[in-house]
């Protein structure tokens, strides 16, 4: 499997925007507090399942479970520096008072100008705090993303990120994608490198199938994934199986996907006037009862937006809202 790389604003802004014109639901119930607030379970109604609040990576590394994307911190584009960059970081700050503790970035979103934000709204970095980015990708120009999984641009690509994040060793690094040119072996062989050197505590991938991942770990431990994934595009799912054997972690991007082909009266609508929420949020609940192993990282470059988004950590689907809801794949 290899995925295509379109531009990356333009997706995730027609995500909402598509999302809210099919809402019934005008406003949202947004949270503003302390972490055990906003990801404290709701027992006032039923779910498919038990909701783990928070995953494990690697056995050691324990995060909320609804994280943040900061590429959209980063100019038009994913180009260079936010047209408003005290606004950008001011995202970030709230970012971590809403008790989100896994931020994921990469060198690639600026190029470098996502990392730079990241470091400047909160270093020092609160304890708990993790920061996961990733490398293999380039930019030539805007809009434009090019892999590369040669080892030794890897572990310049390490290094790089170790001194704009200001950090001697990076809690998760992801391969964003695997070079074509290059097996997976090397480019994963150079990361295991970094990590025996002390500057990774542990590895992860991007855009890859089953196959791949299989090969990777033959080198080095894989403890998450990160593909395309929402409630219209699960093609995925046997990574998402494949991640729940293995207990790793699954991190779905474009998560709350378009909402394109669906009908104005539709489960999404239904659960969202039925709780007194966005579809946006609907959607990345769904995701969080999808799999305990599911780590959504929704982006934005809205301080409204991010309310609304940790506040769908606070409540459940019942058992026929997630069934009607999951059987939109179909």
């Amino acid at each position: 499997m290899r995925d295509e790389f379109p531009e990356p604003t333009q997706l995730q802004a027609v995500s909402r925007r598509r999302f809210l014109q099919i809402s019934l639901v005008g406003g949202a119930a947004l949270l503003a507090g302390k972490s055990d607030v906003i990801f404290g379970a709701d027992t006032s109604k039923t779910s498919k399942m038990t909701i783990n609040t928070t995953f494990t990576f690697g056995g050691d590394l324990t995060v909320n479970r609804l994280g943040f994307g900061a590429m959209r911190v980063t100019g038009q584009g994913i180009w260079g520096w936010p047209p408003d960059r005290k606004n950008a970081l001011k995202v970030l700050r709230r970012v971590v008072e809403l008790g989100v503790n896994l931020i994921d970035t990469a060198d690639a979103y600026g190029p470098d100008t996502s990392e730079l934000l990241i470091a400047e709204a909160l270093y020092p970095y609160p304890k708990g705090l993790v920061i996961a980015t990733k490398g293999g990708l380039t930019r030539p120009g805007p809009g434009q993303w090019v892999p590369n999984g040669r080892p030794e641009h890897l572990m310049q690509a390490v290094d790089g990120s170790l001194k704009r994040l200001r950090l001697e060793r990076i809690d998760l690094y992801q391969l964003h994608t695997v070079d074509p040119k290059v097996p997976i072996e090397e480019s994963v062989g150079a990361l295991k490198q970094m990590q025996d050197a002390g500057k990774i505590r542990h590895v992860g991938l991007s855009n890859v199938d089953p196959d791949e991942i299989a090969r990777a770990r033959k080198i080095v431990p894989i403890v998450s994934v990160q593909n395309r994934y929402n409630i219209e595009d699960r093609k995925s799912e046997n990574v998402l199986a494949h991640c729940e054997n293995e207990n790793v972690g699954f991190l779905p991007w474009f998560p709350i996907g378009g909402g394109g082909g669906l009908k104005p009266e539709n489960p999404l609508n239904a659960a969202a006037k039925a709780h007194r929420v966005s579809v946006v949020q609907v959607a990345l609940a769904w995701l969080l009862e999808r799999s305990d192993v599911m780590l959504p990282i929704p982006g934005t470059s809205s301080v409204a937006h991010l309310e609304e988004n940790v506040a769908a950590a606070k409540f459940k689907l019942t058992p026929e809202e997630w069934k009607a809801i999951d059987a939109l794949a179909g």
